[in-house]
């Protein structure tokens, strides 16, 4: 049986999703009211903050395992925040705090103002079922 080559490097993970957070933050501020697609749209911003931080060890178990520790230490510090306000938006938008929710979306928006998306990108509409995913028993959070 042949082997599986995974063709995705955590690094193009994260671009992608760095870049779907940027594009659902646009599509979010065209909302004109409350509705299932901005929950939808908050969840999925909260979910793609918390799998960015998922893939910061892969991308710093190399470095590690070459002994870069200081260098793997500053890539862990640049990044950390994506967990942190992930669970942060992920908590804001169950109870349904829209000021925190606004809040920490504004702060993403800050933190995202360098990834550059065009507006005819190919990206679609991936935050479609995000909130059944972030309100599922097994998301595991």
């Amino acid at each position: 049986m042949a082997r599986l080559i995974k063709t995705v490097s955590a690094g193009k993970d994260r671009l992608l999703l760095e870049k779907g957070i940027v594009v659902a933050i646009r599509e979010l501020t065209k909302q004109p009211d409350l509705n299932k697609t901005t929950y939808d749209l908050v969840a999925y911003i909260a979910l793609s903050l918390q799998a960015i931080g998922d893939t910061v060890d892969l991308s710093v178990a190399a470095w590690e395992k070459r002994g870069y520790w200081i260098k793997a230490d500053h890539y862990r510090m640049e990044w950390n925040w994506t967990t942190r306000m992930g669970e942060e938006l992920r908590q804001a938008i169950i109870n349904e705090e829209w000021g925190n929710v606004t809040r920490v979306i504004a702060q993403v928006t800050q933190k995202m103002s360098k990834v550059n998306v065009s507006q005819k990108n190919r990206l679609g509409t991936p935050w479609i079922g995000s909130w059944e995913r972030l309100i599922s028993p097994n998301h595991g959070h």
